[in-house]
């Protein structure tokens, strides 16, 4: 007569337990994803930030000190940091608009109804799934002097060969090219699974209203495109700013340190030189970069909406 009203009891207590509110559900469903979050992304960028406040060269054999704002204040005085930044930044403003009008061209053409589709869209993975090194190393034996591809095309049509890599504009041209047919690919393949939510019917109806392919493109495509477009761009432009694989594997950063980048100067300054505080300051410029151009897109997305 008494064990009834305690498994009732009991059984009500587990009942309100599953019987969680809204705000309750949500905070448990996404603790796994913050503590993940905070696991890779929060305890890395705030442990960068606060190395970087302290002198740490594991060649002087001192131990850490603090700096405070000390390897700031050199960064700022440091010439090749404002080579490399801008360098960084030149080979982004080409790079990115240079990918983004390939691979909507290439995207469009994958778009088109061909009879058998898949080997114009595995032509689009194969420059993406190659390796950022290997592309360079690709490309720096295209673009050599004596026996390069490159060159050799420009013979054939009675044109005198490039040193591509002895001067700072052929170099970087080189660098470009190639980061442009490497990443295309990429912006390509977001842009086509932009393409493939369009309905037909809005260019059925625009050929019904006697719109063009040209007119079709330019009211119906790019505005709807404008979504993938956004995503394409900030992933393409955060990884610009990171460029290191294949200025590294094509020129080292030559001629000198004119074809250096951002990415590469902090690798020198932490792997070679081994000093974790003025390459943790350099990183901490580059991560605030990112964010900078990261929250200009987004608040271009809310400003569209």
């Amino acid at each position: 007569m008494t064990a009834q009203p305690n498994r009732e009891g009991s059984k009500s207590s587990f009942t309100r337990f599953l019987d969680l509110s809204e705000t309750k559900l949500a905070a448990l469903l996404l603790a796994p994803a913050a503590i993940l979050l905070v696991l890779i992304v929060v305890y890395p960028v705030g442990r960068l930030i606060w190395t970087s406040f302290f002198n740490l060269s594991l060649t002087s054999g001192m131990p850490a000190s603090f700096a405070g704002f000390e390897n700031y204040g050199l960064l700022l005085k440091d010439p090749i940091f404002w080579q490399t930044t801008k360098n960084t930044l030149l080979i982004t403003v080409v790079t990115v608009p240079g990918a983004l009008l390939l691979g909507i061209a290439l995207a469009l053409m994958a778009n088109l109804p061909f009879e058998r589709k898949w080997p114009v869209r595995l032509s689009l993975l194969i420059p993406w799934a190659l390796p950022l090194s290997f592309a360079g190393l690709i490309f720096a034996w295209f673009f050599h002097s004596e026996y390069g591809v490159v060159n050799d095309v420009l013979r054939r049509f009675g044109l005198k060969g490039i040193i591509w890599f002895n001067s700072e504009e052929w170099a970087m041209t080189a660098i470009c090219l190639t980061i442009i047919w490497k990443t295309s690919s990429f912006m390509a393949l977001i842009i086509l699974a932009g393409l493939q939510t369009i309905p037909r019917s809005l260019y059925e109806a625009a050929d019904v209203d006697g719109a063009g392919r040209v007119r079709q493109f330019f009211e119906i495509t790019l505005p709807l495109l404008k979504p993938s477009i956004i995503i394409a761009l900030i992933f393409r432009t955060i990884t610009a700013l990171q460029t290191f694989d294949i200025p590294y594997t094509m020129t080292r950063g030559g001629p000198g340190s004119s074809t250096a980048t951002l990415a590469m100067y902090i690798h020198q300054n932490t792997v070679d030189f081994l000093d974790l505080g003025y390459g943790s300051a350099l990183a901490v410029v580059m991560f605030l970069l990112s964010m900078a151009v990261t929250m200009v897109y987004l608040r271009f997305i809310r400003s569209t909406r």
